[in-house]
């Protein structure tokens, strides 16, 4: 590892949240993992630079802006803002946090784009897309609905069937309309630009297994090599709110093409601001290093197109991409009717520490794309136990008998062994927090808590401070006690970088950086006095944070994580200008015959990207097949075994790949999916849904 005297040269990126809906607890899982890393690395001596922007490109923010009567540039305006203060306020700290509507992202667009095309990977080619005749727009797949052509559901998006799982072209939708303005489009030819991702088929298979994709990153990317790398379209007509590409009046840049494109623009504005050398980051033989931290749903353009465009545009890769999973709450996805779809504004306008959240994400987080769950209560009671009960409980019990009896002078003994078995894990710890383990990191920092408390619980500084003649051993207790607490606030400073300041105020010194371990509180140095420092999390301040949500319900689209609402041309805003659905009878209902069905076998269908096979057991002589578009959210392996609830009398459907003789029901909105429904515990296979 590098040193203070040799520091390394780091940028990292955060993935750029959409500039189309407020921050919630589930985009803040990245940015806070992403801010302790780059914390840690900097109390290390690095030299690290953390640049983000707003991703402020595409159909919907234009739609967006038009439906609110503003422009486009006044909506990001206002968004900027918003998100600005959101990251802020839970102690996000970007070095430059920028837009991708910028001069500098402009500029680098067009520049990469006629690198790619000097290096011959940039192509035309004329499709045919739907057209709105009102709008007069065209349409992305996404913005499109109808019937689907295999099964015949209605509402349907115009690239796959949700509830098959087919996948076709936009223009063999049934009764296709416009998800814009509800007319039926007509079919329109236009040119577009492609990038040959084809062509680098064979440096991205070197590249994702080279060591800079986490190992299930890495497989996952594999399977798109399975078929064959499709070219990718990568420009867009007018009407579209985004760069115009070079020599190509009235068509413009795919958002996927611009937005990574804004890290690089994000920090040539911090180089313009603080001196920096862009080119060094940048250029194709670099030798400092690159960290892109993403959510697992945006792995594909991260991993492919993204080190394609750098390689064929002469610049370098990234050193490494750190994918992590989604958020859930109390075990489920966020759900605005139970109240658990948490606005960043929202926890702070009821919990008001940020930093409770920051050691909760911590707490749970570690190197994999694992998903993590914030349990309600749990939070409560690890806030509570570890920060108020175990961490803080040192200072309280101890730094009042200095101020009080000692003036605030500290008489440390000369070698403490919990002091020194404190210090003895600096080296795991700081090894946690650079593999991105925080969990662990976390869990060793509270066993180190237990042990100071021990110490304090068995000298009973409360205890000596009743009897005669041990002035000096209280004295020494305290200040062993909060030598202990010096260095614990000092692991934890990544984490919790606010309090952590408090603390040094408290004790009367400098900013604590990593190098800090191998020093000591003095004899004589003295402390000032201690304040409260935080409080415990009441339980009420949870149920009138849900409530409130609650109440919020109809007030607001439900946002999706940063990362989806970019995907597809974004669904969300899609769905938000579709009509309400028709409703349905009793009798409609009843027709439906619901079984509990246990998946005997799961399998990958050949030659499929969506689907799965299944074997369903509903109590039958024989298993049922059934192919279920679920293959995105499952590994076939973990769902044997389970129970799930499939549509019994649906008429068998032949399809491409077999004979499907049913349906399983699943879930799906902005967050992910389709995921399958699984019954409580005490179903068996065969039982009827009531």
């Amino acid at each position: 590892m590098a040193t203070a005297n040799n520091p390394r040269k780091i940028l990292v990126t955060s993935a750029l949240p959409y500039a189309n809906g407020s921050i919630h607890l589930g985009h803040l899982v990245e940015y806070i993992q992403t801010d302790i890393w780059v914390r840690f690395h900097k109390m290390q001596g690095h030299q690290v630079h953390y640049v983000c922007a707003d991703d402020t490109h595409g159909t919907p923010i234009m739609l967006r802006a038009e439906k609110e009567g503003i422009t486009p540039e006044t909506l990001i305006a206002n968004v900027h803002k918003e998100h600005s203060a959101d990251f802020s306020e839970f102690l996000v700290q970007f070095d430059n946090y920028y837009s991708t509507n910028a001069p500098e992202n402009k500029e680098l667009s067009q520049s990469i784009y006629k690198k790619l095309k000097a290096a011959g990977k940039i192509s035309t080619k004329t499709i045919e897309q739907f057209y709105d005749p009102v709008k007069n727009m065209f349409l992305p797949d996404r913005f499109i609905k109808g019937e689907c052509p295999k099964c015949h559901a209605k509402d349907q998006y115009g690239d796959s069937c949700e509830v098959c799982g087919a996948t076709y072209n936009p223009t063999e939708l049934i009764n296709a309309y416009s998800a814009v303005s509800g007319a039926a489009p007509v079919r329109k030819e236009t040119e577009h630009y492609f990038f040959k991702l084809s062509e680098c088929e064979l440096f991205l298979k070197d590249w994702t297994r080279s060591g800079t994709l986490q190992g299930e990153a890495a497989n996952k990317m594999g399977e798109w090599f399975e078929n064959g790398l499709n070219d990718w379209d990568i420009s867009r007509d007018a009407p579209y709110f985004g760069f115009e590409i070079p020599d190509a009046p009235g068509k413009y840049f795919y958002v996927w093409l611009d937005a990574p494109i804004g890290y690089m623009a994000s920090f040539k504005k911090l180089c313009a601001d603080k001196g920096l050398d862009f080119d060094e980051y940048w250029e194709k033989d670099s030798q400092t290093e690159l960290y892109h931290f993403i959510g697992k749903d945006i792995l594909y353009f991260h991993a492919l197109f993204w080190p394609a465009t750098l390689e064929f545009s002469g610049h370098r890769k990234p050193t490494q991409i750190f994918a992590h999973g989604f958020l859930t709450v109390n075990g489920e996805k966020m759900s605005k009717s139970r109240g658990t779809f948490i606005t960043a504004r929202s926890y702070l306008d009821h919990i008001k520490n940020p930093e409770y959240l920051r050691y909760y994400y911590a707490a749970k987080l570690n190197s994999t794309m694992e998903d993590i769950d914030l349990s309600l209560e749990d939070f409560v009671a690890r806030v509570n136990s570890d920060l108020v009960g175990k961490y803080i409980n040192i200072a309280s019990r101890t730094a009042g008998f200095i101020n009080k009896r000692f003036e605030g002078l500290l008489n440390p003994s000369a070698n403490n062994a919990v002091v020194s078995e404190i210090k003895a894990s600096a080296n795991v710890i700081a090894e946690s927090y650079a593999a991105r383990e925080y969990g662990k990191a976390l869990r060793e920092i509270m066993r180190l808590a237990d042990l100071a408390n021990g110490f304090v619980a068995d000298k009973a500084p409360w205890v000596m401070a009743k009897q005669e003649g041990q002035d000096a051993a209280l004295q020494e207790v305290c200040s062993d006690a909060l030598e202990m607490f010096r260095l614990l606030t000092l692991y934890l400073k990544p984490v919790l970088p606010k309090l952590a300041g408090e603390i040094e105020q408290f004790l009367n010194i400098a900013p604590l950086s990593w190098d800090a371990v191998a020093t000591s509180l003095l004899s004589q140095h003295r402390i000032n006095a201690y304040e409260h420092l935080i409080t415990r999390v009441d339980g009420k301040q949870i149920e009138a944070m849900t409530e409130a949500n609650k109440e919020n319900l109809q007030a607001t689209p439900t946002p999706a994580p940063h990362s989806q609402q970019r995907h597809a041309e974004h669904q969300q805003a899609a769905s938000a200008e579709l009509a309400e659905a028709e409703y349905i009878s009793i009798d409609d209902f009843t027709k439906v015959d619901l079984r509990i069905a246990k998946i005997v076998n799961a399998e990958h269908v050949e030659g499929a990207e969506k689907l799965l096979k299944l074997s369903l057991d509903i109590g039958e002589d024989k298993p049922r097949q059934v192919f279920a578009g679920i293959k995105s959210a499952y590994d076939p392996a973990t769902l044997i075994g389970r129970l799930t609830v499939m549509v019994a009398n649906l008429a068998p459907r032949k399809m491409k790949f077999g004979m499907s003789e049913g349906m399983v029901l699943a879930a799906s909105d902005e967050r992910g999916g389709p995921f399958i429904l699984s019954p409580d515990v005490g179903a068996a296979a065969g039982m009827k849904v009531k």
